[in-house]
């Protein structure tokens, strides 16, 4: 498995949004699914939202009616459109597989600061 590139991720102020991204092989969101997971200060890394091969989707209930994950085949990533963003959303931001089976090394992450 190929380490994840995470990129996107800014400084905003709270109320607005930002779109990550994050490359992925059709194999991969085919066999294995593919997700957005998040570390905040202080804490473990937490699944955000996940994509499956028939495009079920899923999310963490403290991001649900703000997140949206989607993949773009034409130019092969998995999104992360993050809108009204709050203080507490914060945190590096990681893309990987959604099951453990297909888990590549974590990459670097993007890091999204929500702050007024």
């Amino acid at each position: 498995q190929v380490q994840p590139v995470e990129s996107g991720g800014g400084l905003v102020q709270p109320g607005e949004s930002l779109r990550l991204s994050c490359p992925a092989s059709t194999r991969d969101i085919e066999v294995f699914g593919m997700a957005w997971y998040r570390r905040r200060p202080g804490t473990q890394r937490q699944f955000v939202a996940g994509i499956t091969g028939d495009y079920t989707t899923t999310y963490a209930d403290s991001v649900k009616g703000r997140f949206t994950i989607s993949r773009d085949n034409a130019k092969g990533t998995v999104d992360l459109q993050m809108e009204n963003l709050k203080p507490e959303d914060t945190a590096l931001y990681y893309c990987n597989t959604l099951s453990s089976e297909g888990l590549a090394p974590w990459g670097q992450g993007t890091q999204v600061t929500v702050s007024p």
